[in-house]
């Protein structure tokens, strides 16, 4: 493997980190201008589904040709149980974000072009990240070529983090759902979640999200799984204080300041 190229990957992953950090610290003074919090000030928009397939698409090929780059059949090692189980996870997230999701959408909600190519280039550069870590420098890395053996998928890091993985997802799931089925056809008035998770925070959906990328760092244990996490955590958690305070102006009487919480049920 080519050291510059390896050189090159832990740059742009330190790079990341600190461009979470910025993306942490900038969102809670700029909301960022998509779903409830839209705005015109981002720009042209596009059609909501639309842009929703085309910034989460990028990353599900992306780490589709990275996987396949990595199989002995185009040259490459990896061959043991852990590299395939790990693209199965990932995919199977994107599979539903990229090509399922965007369809159940309802209304005809639109999306700024501006948000969609930067998630774009964040979804490129995550798929890269993901993938070349996972099927092209832990196959060569010794320290990850003895960890990502058959035994892997009976440890307990292994174990927990898909358990987690899966815990988020379901959440997630269920979490859309609700949103989706707040309002019967033809009603145009704005409701308060309260089902499922909804009950403890405002944001559920994004409680969902973060906790499969939780776990997906966990069942790697790697930096580039870390990255996700904490890239998810930035967007998403000033993205959840911005919808708790527009729930808690927008239904003064039924919004309990006590119990609701913005994205991690009892703390915050």
């Amino acid at each position: 493997m080519d050291i510059h190229t390896i050189d090159f990957f832990y740059d742009l992953l330190f790079i990341m980190f600190l461009v979470g950090l910025v993306v942490f610290v900038s969102l809670y003074f700029v909301d960022a201008g998509y779903g409830k919090m839209r705005s015109d000030k981002w720009g042209p928009s596009m059609n909501n589904k639309v842009g929703w397939l085309l910034m989460e698409c990028p990353v599900f090929f992306v780490v589709l040709y990275e996987y396949l780059k990595s199989l002995p059949l185009y040259g490459g090692v990896t061959q043991n149980a852990p590299y395939w189980v790990f693209f199965l996870i990932f995919e199977f997230h994107y599979i539903q974000r990229s090509f399922v999701f965007p369809f159940l959408l309802k209304g005809k909600s639109k999306m700024p072009f501006a948000i969609m190519i930067m998630s774009v280039i964040w979804n490129l550069i995550n798929g890269y990240i993901q993938g070349y870590f996972l099927f092209h420098i832990a196959p060569n890395d010794p320290t990850y070529s003895h960890l990502y053996t058959s035994e892997w998928l009976t440890d307990p890091r292994f174990i927990v983090g898909t358990l987690i993985f899966f815990t988020g997802w379901i959440i997630n799931m269920h979490s859309d759902h609700v949103i989706r089925h707040l309002r019967k056809p033809g009603d145009t008035k704005h409701y308060l979640p309260k089902q499922g998770m909804y009950r403890y925070v405002t944001s559920a959906n994004y409680l969902g999200e973060i906790t499969e990328w939780l776990g997906f760092a966990i069942l790697t244990w790697s930096l580039a799984g870390l990255l996700f996490f904490w890239f998810s955590c930035c967007n998403l958690v000033p993205r959840a204080n911005s919808i708790y305070h527009k729930y808690e102006e927008e239904f003064p009487d039924e919004f309990d300041r006590k119990k609701l919480k913005r994205i991690i049920p009892f703390i915050y």
